[in-house]
C-alpha cells in the first residue's frame, strides 16, 4: 500500500481536523503482517486527496489484479475499510468492503507512471 503525503494529501492546510499521522499509524498497525505501508511525497492526484494505492497480494496478482487507487481516504471508517480489505487479500481476491468502492478511481497515465505502475 502506498499512502500519499506531502504535496497536499496529509496536510492540515487542505484537510483541517484530520489526524493524518494517526491515519498512517492506523494503516500500519491494522495491516500488520498482511502487507507493507509505504509513504510517498506526491502521487499527482491532488484533487482526490487523501490518496491511497492498494497493491494486490500475490494471490491477487495471480488473479490478474492491478493496484487500486482510492480517493478521499479521510475518515477513520474509510481507513478501517482499507485495512479490512488488505487483510482480506485486497484487489483480485475480494471486493472493496462497505462504501470503499465509491473511493476507487482511475488515475492519469502520468500519475501511474510516477507511482511506478507503468
Amino acid at each position: 500500500m502506498t499512502v500519499c503525503r506531502g504535496c497536499c494529501c496529509g496536510t492540515e492546510r487542505k484537510h483541517p481536523g484530520v489526524d493524518h499521522t494517526g491515519q498512517v499509524a492506523a494503516l500500519v498497525a491494522g495491516v500488520g503482517d498482511a502487507g507493507r505501508v509505504r509513504v510517498t511525497d506526491c502521487l499527482d492526484a491532488c484533487e482526490r486527496s487523501n490518496v491511497v494505492v492498494v497493491g494486490p497480494s500475490p494471490a491477487g496478482r495471480r488473479a490478474g489484479a492491478r493496484p487500486t487507487w482510492l480517493a478521499n481516504v479521510l475518515h477513520p471508517e474509510t481507513v478501517a475499510e482499507v485495512v479490512d480489505w488488505v487483510r482480506g487479500g485486497g484487489p483480485g481476491v475480494g471486493d472493496p468492503p462497505g462504501l470503499l468502492d465509491l473511493c476507487v478511481f482511475t488515475p492519469s497515465r502520468r500519475a501511474r507512471m510516477e507511482a511506478g505502475e507503468i
